[in-house]
């Protein structure tokens, strides 16, 4: 009895030993893993010091709420889909991509973007599809984007000042309009499109250039009638030339 013991616990030291230095070495060859196939719902790609970098999540575990990441608050109200977030050096939130897809009672509804923001602050550019089926009809548009964000954006602050608005959206929509209109002399919130290439929902596919207060200035498109058209208007939207010249 004494000797099967003995036996017993020389035996388990050595399969203990074996699995030890088995996992071990598995993940220290080179520091490399090769595999097949793998099933994840979210992958963080995180610095040495563990400061994320970027995230790759399907739509459950899509940061937002109460999640902090590199010790900051993400977008609690943002919708939840699946895609990529990436983070500069300091931690901030610099961009992403992000899609869905799914059929409606009548139709259905699908959409990409991808973004790039202006250090701490919002999109600066953003390549964007949106594809809208309701019965027989379809509204698709397709488009690059550069827009001009405030100078002294931040996204903390632009987070509690979309709460404040919010609020008094709910109470006091012209207090709403009148803090709104404060932050934006500011410097603090808006956002104006300045350059646009693609397709819009009125089927004109062109180049569309707006001017700093987000108001059309020229466009040179071709409609869909296949007519190719150039506009230039003023600052209150008015049509000041165009050619071919549109006929009385």
């Amino acid at each position: 009895m004494n000797r099967e013991l003995v036996f017993l616990r020389v035996f388990a030291s050595i399969v203990a030993i074996g699995v030890v230095f088995t996992s071990t070495t598995a993940f220290n060859q080179g520091d490399n893993q090769r595999f097949s196939e793998i099933d994840v719902e979210r992958i963080n790609i995180i610095e040495k010091d563990g400061s994320v970098k970027m995230i790759i999540t399907n739509v459950d575990r899509f940061p937002n709420g109460n999640e902090r990441i590199n010790q900051r608050p993400t977008n609690e109200d943002r919708k939840k889909r699946s895609g990529m977030l990436f983070f500069n050096e300091d931690g901030i939130e610099c961009g992403g991509f992000i899609y869905d897809g799914k059929k409606t009672e009548n139709g259905h509804t699908a959409g990409l973007s991808l973004t790039y923001d202006q250090y701490d602050g919002d999109q600066v550019m953003q390549l964007l599809t949106q594809d809208f089926g309701q019965g027989d009809k379809r509204s698709v548009s397709s488009s690059l984007v550069f827009n001009d964000r405030p100078s002294k954006e931040s996204q903390l602050k632009l987070m509690e000042i979309n709460k404040e608005l919010d609020t008094l959206r709910a109470t006091d929509p012209k207090k709403m309009q009148e803090k709104y209109l404060q932050y934006q002399e500011e410097g603090l919130i808006g956002s104006v499109p300045r350059v646009m290439l693609g397709k819009t929902r009125s089927e004109n596919n062109g180049l569309f250039l707006f001017d700093d207060q987000g108001m059309p200035r020229a466009m040179f498109y071709i409609d869909k009638e296949n007519n190719a058209k150039l506009d230039f208007y003023d600052e209150n939207g008015n049509i000041l030339g165009s050619f071919p010249q549109k006929s009385n």
